[in-house]
């Protein structure tokens, strides 16, 4: 059985250690897949200009890319092997595919990385490496990053990307974690499952223009773009199936989909 490809949305830091629907499930989802080789993430929290990059770091840093939250947090470290082997082919496929990309020996796993892999694999027994996003590259420029990855898959390679469905911070304000959901959040996330179920491509690449209120839920693009390199890494017309859905402070949607 092939592996799907996954969006994971991690929210807040504060996952790591917070009860929430969102946690009590990816405690579970590491059990119900095949056990990958390797994992490669694309986080939201790493961006590089001017081309891809990829991670070739052999024993990857536990990095604490946030500030203001309990020590506990910044205590954690997941101690997992990097996968340089992997991030080397993954390089070479993207260079293929026409992209430029640049080669980490150093960079580590941010939050967008080890908070899910902590909950998915505590043991961190499965090497792991990032590729970065590109700073002002489209939705259709990852995508085709994604596309480029695909073949990484038939080695056993568990492919992620880790951002969140919506991500507007400016207007978290403090609320509790099972604040209320506001209209305008809940209306783009039924709009982004019904393009993902449906499979309407075009539509997906063209979020920011199409669907409602997507420039409020996300002021910037990076926290979203993860999706779309997990869609082109899935296949021409992959299947979307709907893992999990909640919310977290009213407004972050911590929808996660499998790709196949």
């Amino acid at each position: 059985m092939r592996l799907p490809t996954l969006f994971i949305s991690h929210g807040s830091p504060m996952l790591a250690i917070e009860d929430s629907p969102a946690r009590r499930f990816l405690l579970k989802l590491g059990k119900t897949l095949p056990r990958p080789k390797a994992i490669i993430v694309a986080s939201a929290h790493w961006e590089t200009m001017g081309g891809f990059a990829v991670s070739l770091a052999s024993r990857p840093e536990t990095i604490h890319d946030f500030g203001g939250f309990p020590e506990a947090l910044f205590e954690i470290q997941y101690p997992a092997q990097g996968a340089p082997d992997t991030a080397v082919r993954a390089a070479e496929l993207l260079e293929q595919a026409g992209l430029t990309v640049k080669r980490s020996a150093t960079r580590g796993l941010d939050h967008g990385a080890w908070v899910p892999l902590r909950l998915m694999y505590p043991d961190a027994d499965i090497p792991a490496a990032q590729v970065s996003l590109r700073s002002g590259a489209s939705p259709a420029e990852h995508e085709l990053m994604g596309k480029a990855l695909r073949k990484l898959r038939e080695d056993d390679i568990l492919i992620i990307g880790s951002g969140s469905l919506t991500h507007n911070l400016y207007a978290f304000r403090g609320a509790s974690i099972d604040a209320d959901v506001p209209a305008w959040v809940s209306d783009f996330g039924e709009w982004m499952h019904n393009r993902l179920q449906t499979n309407q491509r075009e539509s997906l690449l063209d979020y920011r223009a199409q669907a409602p209120f997507a420039v409020r839920n996300h002021p910037t693009e990076e926290h979203l773009l993860p999706l779309f390199v997990a869609m082109g890494a899935a296949g021409d017309a992959p299947k979307a199936e709907h893992l999990h859905a909640s919310f977290q402070y009213g407004v972050l949607a911590m929808d996660m989909y499998a790709l196949s």
